[in-house]
Parts: C-alpha cells; sequence; structure tokens
C-alpha cells in the first residue's frame, strides 16, 4: 500500500514543477520579450583617386585595418613635382621685383640725380650767360648771326637737360607708382595660386582613408592607370554598425528608437553584445492587397536598425545575428513591484 502512495506523491511533486516551469515560461512570453533575426549591415565606400596617373604605391590588402587619414595608395606625381619647383623659383623672382617696387630707388640713386641735376644747372648757366654775350657782340656786329644761333641751340639744349634730369629726380623721390606695384602684387598672387594648384595636385596624389575601416577588396595593382571613375579600394566602415532585422505590424507599437538590444551569433552564443533601436521604417517593405484581411495586415513587416557596440570588430558585414529586444512592460512590472516592496 505504501508503494502506490509513493508513486501518487512523485508524480504529483512532478505535476507541480512541470506547472511552475510552465507558469515561469508563460510569465515570460507574457512579458512582451520580442526576439528577432536579421543580418549585420555596414556602411561601405568605394575610394578613388581625385586626378588621373600610373600607380606607383599600394600600401594596403584586404582585410587590413585602416584609420582615418592613412595613405594607402600613391600615384605618379614627379612632373607635378618638378612644375611646383619652377613655380617656386618664379614667385622669387615676382617677390624680388615688387620688393624694388615698394622701395622704390636707393639713396644712392637720388644723390646721383642731384648730382646729374646740380651739374646740368651749371651747363645751363652758362649756356644763357654764352647767349647773352653773344647777344651784345651781334648787336655791335662783331659775330656772324650763325654763331649767334648756335648759342641760342646751345642755351636750349642745356636748359632740355636740366628739366630732363629735374623730372628724374622727382621720379625717384617720389618711388614706383602705384599701379606698377599693384601689377606686380597680381603678377606674384597668379603665381602663387598656380603654386596651390601644383600643391593640390600632388597632395591628392595620395589617397588616404576618409574614416576607421577594413579594406574589403583592392581593386587595382601598381602600374595600372587610375582614375576618378575608378575605384582603388573598397573599404567597409567600422562605425556605424547595426544589424537589419523585420518586425511585423503586431508587434511594431512596441518598439521605439533608443530601446535596449542584446545581439547574439552563432559563432559566439555565449557572448552577447549591447544595442539599441536606432531607425524604425514608417513603411512596410511590400504593398498589402486591395482588400486586406486581419491575417494579411499582420503579414506586413518593418525594417528596424539595431545599433550595435561594437569594439572588438567580431560581427562581420552579412553575418546572421539574433537580436532580444528588452520588455519595458515587464521592467515596469518588476519596478512597480519592488516599490510595493
Amino acid at each position: 500500500m505504501k508503494t502506490p502512495r509513493i508513486i501518487i506523491a512523485a508524480v504529483a511533486v512532478t505535476i507541480l514543477i512541470v506547472a511552475f516551469l510552465a507558469w515561469n515560461s508563460r510569465d515570460d512570453d507574457a512579458s512582451g520579450a520580442i526576439v528577432l533575426h536579421g543580418n549585420v549591415d555596414i556602411r561601405q565606400v568605394s575610394l578613388a583617386f581625385e586626378g588621373s596617373g600610373r600607380v606607383v604605391e599600394m600600401r594596403v590588402e584586404e582585410g587590413d585595418h585602416v584609420k582615418a587619414g592613412d595613405v594607402v595608395a600613391v600615384l605618379d606625381t614627379q612632373t607635378m613635382v618638378l612644375q611646383a619647383e619652377q613655380a617656386r623659383a618664379l614667385i622669387e623672382v615676382q617677390q624680388q621685383n615688387l620688393l624694388r617696387l615698394r622701395n622704390g630707388s636707393r639713396p644712392q640713386e637720388i644723390e646721383q640725380a642731384r648730382s646729374r641735376l646740380a651739374a646740368a644747372q651749371v651747363d645751363t648757366d652758362r649756356a644763357e650767360q654764352d647767349l647773352k654775350r653773344f647777344q651784345g657782340l651781334a648787336a655791335s656786329r662783331v659775330i656772324s648771326v650763325q654763331d649767334l644761333d648756335k648759342a641760342k641751340s646751345a642755351a636750349q639744349i642745356a636748359t632740355a637737360k636740366r628739366n630732363e634730369l629735374r623730372d628724374a629726380l622727382r621720379l625717384a623721390e617720389a618711388g614706383s607708382r602705384s599701379e606698377d606695384v599693384a601689377g606686380a602684387e597680381a603678377q606674384l598672387k597668379s603665381s602663387e595660386a598656380q603654386l596651390a594648384l601644383l600643391q593640390h595636385q600632388i597632395d591628392v596624389g595620395e589617397l588616404k582613408a576618409p574614416a576607421d575601416a577594413v579594406v574589403r577588396a583592392r581593386l587595382v595593382e601598381v602600374g595600372d592607370m587610375a582614375t576618378a571613375q575608378r575605384a582603388v579600394f573598397a573599404l567597409a566602415l567600422t562605425q556605424p554598425k547595426w544589424v537589419r532585422v523585420y518586425v511585423s505590424e503586431v508587434d511594431l507599437g512596441k518598439l521605439k528608437p533608443g530601446m535596449t538590444a542584446r545581439v547574439v551569433t552563432d559563432s559566439h552564443p555565449d557572448q552577447a553584445i549591447a544595442g539599441k533601436i536606432g531607425y524604425i521604417s514608417s513603411v512596410a517593405e511590400f504593398t498589402p492587397k486591395s482588400v486586406q484581411t486581419e491575417e494579411l495586415r499582420t503579414s506586413l513587416v518593418y525594417e528596424v536598425r539595431v545599433l550595435v557596440n561594437d569594439p572588438n570588430d567580431s560581427l562581420r558585414l552579412g553575418q546572421p545575428a539574433t537580436v532580444t529586444l528588452a520588455s519595458e512592460a515587464k521592467s515596469t512590472t518588476k519596478s512597480s513591484t519592488s516599490a510595493a516592496q
């Protein structure tokens, strides 16, 4: 008689355990936790040179990690380097010319112009004195008319030379014309702009990574001709990174941006990665039939992007992932229960 009682008691205990587990399982399902399946998505960049030329260096391979600003490839820019040296020499010449115009005449040159003017003034005074003496002699008919004309010509020439040297002294003292200085400045700026353009073309001969990324594909080799339309590398950006999942219309109202999530993959099922909802599509992925039934309405799905923080770069493009979204309803219930206790 004791044996059946023991069996009955064991069965009753088993039923109670199963009921307890079922109750807990039902409570978890009722919590509203949502499990979704999707794939890892990453932004990609097709990296190309800005100009054209022959590739002389390829510094990275597929799978290499690059930082923003790292040089990944180099073009042959020797011709532009030589042109830049020529432009620098021309700029040096123009700078010296502009400096000479701005400084004007040297003090020694001005002093020399004054001395020449003084000598011309002496010659002019002597010629005028000779002319007066010849005019007196001509009145007495001591000299001929031809000699008087020669004296007049000599006085006029001396006066003209004096005036010329006086004007030259004034120009030397006044310095260069503002128009000449402005013209020299414009020529210098033009040459500097040409040098800047050449330097820019030399700089863009180095292809640099625009952001932290992983090299997915190397599309040209050393010796190939590169153009702005031909990609050199395909890069996968390390940030941002997200899991693209789809949620049904029934569960759509349970989600909101910023909602926390856990992401696991088949490769590391025991290593969850933290994430949060960053985007919820407002448009269904496909258009339903014109006559909707309740079943058709629930078959609509909406894209959701779960942003993840993956510092170890363990997630790969297209990798399947499972996303578990935290239940706000459960959290609210637990908080209320704790407060009540």
